[in-house]
């Protein structure tokens, strides 16, 4: 009896140390998928912002919250299973799937860099004012969460790339970890952004001076950091989907445009001793920039002639 309780243990012991490895290798997988998706992580971050300014401070909070809602479930009930399915019975979509998604994050780069340069702006449909202030925010809540569809859809695909060597129950719980880990961080980032200026205001009525100074500096940083942020977005955009094009050609065969960049950035690190790792990073993200561009641009261009094209 006491032979054969020991050994039960020990099976059981056994079996607690499978599991507890079994979830650090989720655990691991599912950080190295959310740091490849950081690029598109600032963007939804940089990006939301924008659909609460205008509105009533009060109403700030409850609608950043109706939107992580709409994230989570566009990433749990729809684009994991979907992602599910796909790494089950066609992983070999996974790479043009996530070029096509990596050329359209480019294309909206690209859109919104030359929206800055040149003043032009596209008149959003919300800003009727005859439109009730509950409707207004329905729109912000739908148009947000459609975005985020986008960037939510680019988020999992980049996770499933990671995880793909999985079993289905580990890659589905990877990839539950990633979603709702990065919704709760982009949102709960989101939710201070969009408050630093209403906690500048409360910390600039305070008795203490040097509080007060704070406070002031807080709510005149505002607009510097919505500024910083949207161009961080914009680049973040750039950067990724065209590294996401380059990964991609390169994994279909085409390896001339991986291999530049990687030598380009080898031989620039080379030069500076002491910081290999971050010149040869930021050489990388320049050579994926620049692949961005050229096919943000080319993608920015047919569909404006096709607009103005259909518009006669």
């Amino acid at each position: 009896m006491a032979s054969g309780l020991a050994a039960l243990l020990d099976d059981i012991a056994g079996i607690t140390r499978l599991a507890a490895a079994s979830l650090d290798d989720i655990g691991a997988a599912a950080g190295r998928a959310g740091t490849k998706a950081v690029g598109v992580v600032i963007d939804d971050t940089a990006v939301t912002p924008r659909y609460v300014m205008g509105l009533s401070p009060a109403r700030e909070l409850p609608i950043i919250g109706k939107i992580a809602v709409g994230s989570l479930r566009n990433k749990l009930l729809i684009l994991l299973p979907v992602a599910l399915l796909l790494s089950a019975f066609a992983p070999w979509a996974l790479t043009p799937l996530l070029m096509i998604g990596g050329a359209y994050l480019c294309f909206e780069g690209s859109e919104k860099l030359w929206e800055a340069m040149s003043g032009h702006t596209v008149v959003a449909e919300d800003a009727d004012t005859a439109i009730t202030p509950e409707a207004l925010e329905q729109q912000k809540v739908s148009g947000a969460v459609k975005t985020d569809f986008i960037l939510s859809a680019e988020i999992m695909a980049i996770a499933l790339a990671e995880v793909s060597e999985g079993n289905i129950v580990s890659q589905a719980v990877a990839l539950a970890l990633v979603a709702i880990a990065i919704t709760v961080g982009v949102y709960g980032a989101v939710a201070i952004i969009v408050k630093l200026d209403d906690i500048g205001l409360n910390l600039a009525r305070r008795r203490s001076a040097m509080t007060q100074s704070i406070g002031r500096g807080m709510v005149k940083a505002m607009p510097v950091i919505m500024t910083a942020l949207a161009a961080i977005g914009t680049a973040a955009m750039i950067w990724v989907g065209g590294g996401i094009i380059v990964h991609g050609l390169e994994g279909l065969g085409w390896g001339k445009p991986a291999h530049l960049i990687h030598d380009a950035a080898e031989a620039v690190a080379g030069t500076v001793a002491g910081l290999h790792g971050v010149i040869a990073w930021t050489v990388t993200a320049i050579g994926s920039g620049i692949v961005g561009l050229i096919v943000g641009g080319v993608i920015a261009v047919v569909m404006h002639k096709w607009k103005h094209r259909n518009a006669h």
